[in-house]
């Protein structure tokens, strides 16, 4: 399938629509508690089945109006299918509260691998997108696999020792606001080592 620009806030929305439908519900239906082929399951699991069905048909319209998925999107995907999908198979929160920690130390660990290798897997995946030099690139990847494995750990934490809404609210708002606040103070990094800067005369 030939691969097609889509406006980047329609993006967004499908990217992030399925979360903030989550936490929408979550909110709604967390003290209650549903029956389903003679099985009681709290608001939490009911919502999280629901989040799969949410994000598989989202994720397969986004491939369907772009030609493609990226890699990320799609361990993102099997992620919460499979560790979604044991929650409710089981009736344990415990599995899809440990998705976020898998997924970000997963790339925390990729990266460490790569920088250990004296290679930049990031400049990899986002070198078309951010001209850099070398040397900017190895700074990047080893500050953003740091966030990654500490994004990991927080969810660890979040998710063991406090409740069920800190985890959804962490979820929801935080790991995607730590985000934007990482690459935003990354500003003075990507402008020290810009390419086009070194071009300049």
């Amino acid at each position: 399938m030939k691969k097609r620009e889509l406006n980047p806030f329609v993006k967004m929305a499908f990217e992030l629509g399925p979360l903030v439908a989550f936490f929408i519900a979550f909110g709604r239906m967390k003290d209650n508690t549903y029956t389903f082929f003679g099985t009681e399951y709290s608001g939490f699991i009911t919502v999280t089945a629901a989040f799969i069905v949410v994000m598989l048909a989202t994720t397969a319209l986004l491939w369907v109006l772009t030609g493609m998925l990226s890699k990320m999107q799609i361990l993102s995907l099997a992620l919460v299918v499979i560790m979604g999908g044991l929650t409710v198979y089981l009736n344990d929160e415990m599995f899809i509260k440990m998705k976020p920690t898998l997924l970000f130390g997963f790339f925390g660990v990729v990266l460490g691998v790569g920088l250990l290798r004296g290679r930049s897997f990031l400049r990899d995946v986002m070198d078309a997108a951010l001209p850099l030099q070398p040397q900017g690139w190895m700074i990047l990847t080893r500050r953003l696999a740091l966030f990654f494995i500490s994004l990991a750990l927080a969810n660890e934490l979040i998710w063991r020792f406090g409740s069920t809404e800190a985890w959804v609210f962490f979820k929801t708002f935080g790991d995607t606001l730590a985000l934007l606040a990482f690459f935003a103070s990354q500003y003075p990094l990507l402008e020290k080592y810009s390419t086009e800067d070194a071009e300049k005369p």
